[in-house]
This record gives structure tokens, sequence and C-alpha cells, in this order.
């Protein structure tokens, strides 16, 4: 029995749903029920009545289908497979900019640990980020906002507020440069730029749309532009490719491979599956807290009728 029919048999066995990220390897993507980005994923397996959720991703988003599904049995195929962002910022650290600004909202970026999530007043999504701090927290307060100083630098130019800000960012996003894509303008001009706000301030510029990888999704199914520059991690492209045939995609850098997303392969899910292994746990206080944090970003979305 090949190894994708395996796993399919023990998903089943199981109960089990098999979650990609969009920057997961192609054969994951291919294997997944769903493919996304990780908020949005565990969303949708929240809603299904899987027993199991096998999140092919890294740490701070099985904690975030954890927090969403308590009752469910949450799985990460490789154990090792973190966040650099993530991992810049702790609940202590956070705790202690507070003191530093009292009476400050914090803001923070889904992509956070649990703890730090528990710490804050509000999540936010990249997709979302600009209308939480314009529409949803207001100007009465300073907003302290975490980790990625990227992406709070596209949030201020949009929405015009100023942030408490905490020096963390992606590494891979850091190493798609300016020069590259102008590199790729130069060697296909007709090309459509879209990059991600985790991306400098300098490469964002040069982009024709600064959207999350589903806004990217959404814009290339609806652009008319027939070939694209991605500059985001590249294994997006996978799904690009999949899902618009007739366009074309270029990396904006091939530098742009994120280690942690590529960590999970077929045989790891197997086994996960086989050994139920690596379980994802959040203590209940934990949870709790930060689910508020999540749920009040919904509960904004939803007054205003907005999409994640």
């Amino acid at each position: 029995m090949k190894l994708v029919e395996k796993i399919e048999k023990l998903k089943k066995e199981r109960n089990a749903v098999i979650l990609a990220h969009n920057y997961q390897l192609p054969q994951i993507q291919d294997i997944a029920d769903y493919v996304g980005d990780s908020l949005g994923l565990s969303i949708q397996a929240a809603s299904t009545g899987a027993d199991v959720i096998v999140f092919c991703g890294v740490h701070f988003m099985a904690e975030t289908a954890k927090i969403l599904s308590p009752g469910k049995t949450v799985l990460l195929p490789d154990e090792k497979a973190g966040c650099p962002m993530a991992n810049m910022i702790t609940a202590q650290q956070l705790r202690s900019l507070k003191v530093k600004h009292p009476g400050a909202a914090v803001l923070s970026y889904v992509n956070t640990s649990a703890e730090v999530k528990a710490e804050s007043d509000l999540c936010c999504t990249s997709a979302n980020a600009v209308k939480m701090a314009r529409d949803v927290l207001g100007e009465e307060r300073d907003i302290i906002f975490v980790p990625d100083r990227h992406l709070a630098g596209y949030v201020s130019s949009r929405s015009g507020r100023g942030f408490v800000l905490w020096n963390g960012w992606c590494p891979t996003h850091a190493r798609i440069l300016p020069e590259d894509v102008i590199r790729e303008k130069g060697l296909h001009p007709e090309a459509s730029v879209i990059a991600h706000p985790e991306c400098t301030q300098e490469v964002r510029s040069l982009a024709d749309e600064v959207a999350s990888t589903g806004g990217m999704c959404r814009y290339v199914k609806e652009t008319e532009a027939e070939e694209i520059i991605v500059a985001t991690e590249v294994g997006i492209i996978h799904r690009l490719r999949k899902e618009n045939p007739g366009k074309a995609f270029y990396p904006a850098s091939g530098l742009a491979v994120c280690p942690n997303m590529k960590r999970t392969t077929l045989e790891k899910v197997f086994w996960s599956l086989e050994d139920m292994t690596h379980e994802i746990l959040v203590s209940e206080d934990i949870r709790v807290r930060a689910l508020g944090s999540i749920e009040r970003m919904l509960r904004a979305e939803e007054t205003q009728d907005g999409a994640i």
C-alpha cells in the first residue's frame, strides 16, 4: 500500500482532518482536506465533526486550533516545527511592555504563542490587522503591536495609527530584497507583483498588491495579469498554479523558504496518525484567555461584515 493510501486509511480510522498551510510542501498540500492560512484552517477544523486535527504547519498554528477546538485532539507532525517570529516575544516580555505602557491596548498578530495571545486584548491576521487597528480599537488608547514590526509598519501606513512596537520579524520574508523584485520585473515586465505585509516596506512599495496568503489567492484569480511575481514564501506557488493553470508564477526570491514549514513530510504525517503524536496541549486558563482575544477579533469581523 502506498504511503498516501496508508494516510487516507488511518485518517478514516482516527476520524481525522488534515490541515495544510499555504507554505507546506506540495505533497502535503495535495493530501490535505483543507489548504489555507493559519486561522482560517483552525476555524474550518472547528466546524467539522473530526475527532483529530493533524495540523501541517508550525506550533502556534496547532495551538490556535486547540484553542478553538478544545474537545479535539490536535497533532503537529513535527514537534520542532516552530515559528522564529512567534518565538521572538514571550508572555513575560509582553507583560513587561504592558507595565511600561499602562492603559495601552495589546494587538497581537495571530503568529504568536497561546501565552502571548492570553496577554492580549485583541488578535489580528495579516488580512484584518488594518481594520482591527483603525476601526475596532479606536483612537483613545495607545496600541502595543506585537511581534512583527513590518506588519505593524504596513498597518500604520494604512490606518494612520502609530504603535508601540516590538522588534520582531519573519526571517523568511526578510530574505526577499527590493533588488530581487526589481530583477524579476526586468525579466517579466508584464507581470503583476504581489507581496505579503510581512515583507519590508521597501519590498511592499514595489508591489501592485499587498495581501495575506488568502488575499493573494483571491487577487490572482481576479486579476487580468497572466504573469505574477510572488513576494512571499515560495510554497504558496504550488496552490496558485493548481488554481490558476493558465497563469505563470515567479518567486521574487528563491531564498524565501521557511525551513520550519518544510519539516513536515508524508512520513511524519503517517507517523503522527499512527502513533497519535505530537499532541498539542494548552492549559485551560491560557486557552480561555487566548480565546477571548481571538473571539473579540471574530466578533468585530462579523459586526463589520469583513473577511479574514
